[in-house]
């Protein structure tokens, strides 16, 4: 048996009075420490489990339990019901370690031996049922660090927190602020995280997500299938000390009109853009507009559904610009295409930096792309502008949007940024009045290149960043308006990388 130092944690070597001298097998002293080690069913490794059930059952049995109302039973069982949990897993731990059998020879990833055994050591472990102890044999030798070979096959963390709390902080910590996190933890385990434990967890949980992904395996791109590459860029709220130099200038020179609060067009000048790119797989599926936005009941019986990503890849940053990202982002549809024999569409979400980025990397590599702007942006666009001409609620408003947003699917948009231009001209709106329908009208024009929503839809391909917007729905950009202080670069830089 060989044990690797690094990867378990160790213990120096304590006084010599406190060894078990190591023994071949058969020895008297393997003899007698297995006769210490009884097998489980000399006696009942789990009886106090059992009488902690027992308790359990004979408190609802009570009369005193009757009187409690459904909430309070609720509260009862999810209490003792943890600690019967954590009974059971703490007992199967011991009787692990009763079971545990004595190897006669133990060698270190260096190549030293330990012979000399001892029993009774043991170890914390903060699990989601709460904090048990691990018990094992220790193989020393006199100046060298203890190996636990039971560590091993347990796979227990070098740290205290077992791999399932470690998998709910990771899941939990992207719904919210990482007190909202611990709040989360301690709410559903009983276990007691401080913030800064929360937020070095975190961390740890996308220390390997890079590697992940270069090794991550894919089968080949199906003869019909269409590549679709998407990117994505968010402002998220930063510390100061995060912020780029130039955005950090800005706020630190900012004179606000309220020493509380913003006023009316003022901003914080505090954030940072997020690129979140992805890359994907699609098999085609041919749609028509009234697959999109039907009209009638009989569009809406005859939707069709658009194509599903598969083999997806996702990468996100807060520090690295988007040129970077995008140049990542690349990178993977050429490991998948390197010949360029299939279709790639790039949806983007309509900046102009971006899109350049996306042209120039293109070019740079030869490769034939087809640019599609997100049909949400569009739809956002036409709503703002829509508030120009109703009153908020006015179901009119709706219906409107619905027409012109139509009419951009189904290749006309150059005509409807005439409309709305023309619209706000009819209804005698000054250029404050109108500023929002002027700047639809405006994106509806400057972007008509890459709005060939027919030619997408009858070839099946996607209209829309869905993907990355999935993502972006846990992206704290609301998040991040409730946490007052910000980001810093390492929590940010987590964020990205889990939701990734």
């Amino acid at each position: 048996m060989t044990a690797d130092l690094g990867t378990r944690s160790g213990e120096l070597y304590a006084p010599g009075d406190e060894l078990l001298p190591g023994a071949a097998l058969g020895g008297d002293d393997a003899t007698d420490l297995e006769r210490d080690r009884a097998p489980a069913h000399d006696r009942d490794a789990f009886a106090r489990s059992r009488e902690r059930f027992d308790a359990i059952v004979g408190s609802l049995e009570s009369v005193e339990t009757d009187r409690l109302e459904h909430s309070e039973l609720e509260d009862l069982l999810q209490k003792e019901g943890r600690e019967l949990l954590r009974s059971l897993f703490e007992d199967k731990l011991e009787l692990c370690a009763i079971r545990e059998p004595r190897l006669d020879r133990v060698v270190d990833a260096a190549g030293v031996e330990r012979r000399a055994v001892e029993r009774d050591h043991s170890r914390p472990l903060l699990s989601v049922f709460g904090e048990v102890r691990v018990g094992r044999l220790a193989y020393r030798r006199r100046g060298e660090e203890n190996l636990y070979v039971a560590d091993g096959v347990l796979n227990l963390p070098e740290e205290k927190h077992s791999h399932g709390l470690r998998r709910m902080v990771a899941l939990e910590t992207p719904r919210g602020s990482f007190d909202d996190a611990t709040d989360a933890i301690r709410r559903i385990t009983g276990a007691v995280l401080g913030k800064r434990q929360v937020e070095e967890l975190a961390l740890r949980a996308a220390v390997d997500f890079e590697a992940y992904y270069e090794h991550r395996e894919y089968d080949a791109v199906d003869h019909d299938d269409v590549l679709v590459l998407s990117c994505d860029g968010k402002g998220v709220v930063m510390r100061p000390e995060a912020l780029r130099e130039q955005t950090r200038k800005q706020a630190e020179d900012a004179e606000n009109k309220l020493k509380t609060r913003l006023s009316k067009g003022e901003k914080r000048g505090r954030k940072r853009m997020a690129e979140v790119a992805a890359v994907y797989e699609i098999t085609p599926e041919v749609r028509a507009p009234a697959d999109i936005l039907p009209t009638t009941d009989e569009e809406r019986e005859a939707v069709r559904d658009g194509p599903k990503a598969k083999n997806k890849w996702l990468s996100a940053s807060v520090t690295d610009d988007a040129a970077e990202v995008i140049a990542r982002m690349f990178d993977e549809a050429e490991r998948r295409d390197g010949d360029h024999q299939h279709s790639w569409v790039v949806l983007v979400d309509g900046n102009n930096h971006q899109i350049d980025r996306v042209s120039k990397e293109a070019k740079k590599r030869a490769i034939k792309i087809t640019i599609l702007v997100d049909y949400v942006h569009v739809i956002e666009y036409l709503w703002s502008a829509a508030w120009n001409f109703f009153t908020e609620g006015d179901p009119a408003a709706e219906r409107w949007v619905q027409e012109k947003a139509r009419a951009v699917l189904e290749g006309d948009a150059s005509t409807v940024a005439a409309a709305i231009r023309r619209k706000a001209t009819r209804l005698g709106l000054d250029a404050k009045q109108r500023k929002n329908a002027d700047a639809a009208a405006h994106y509806l024009l400057a972007k008509r290149a890459y709005l060939d929503y027919p030619t997408a839809l009858a070839n099946g391909w996607p209209i829309a960043t869905g993907v990355i917007e999935r993502r972006y729905d846990t992206l704290p950009i609301s998040m991040a308006s409730r946490r007052r202080s910000g980001w810093c670069d390492r929590a940010m830089c987590w964020m990205v990388a889990r939701l990734s």
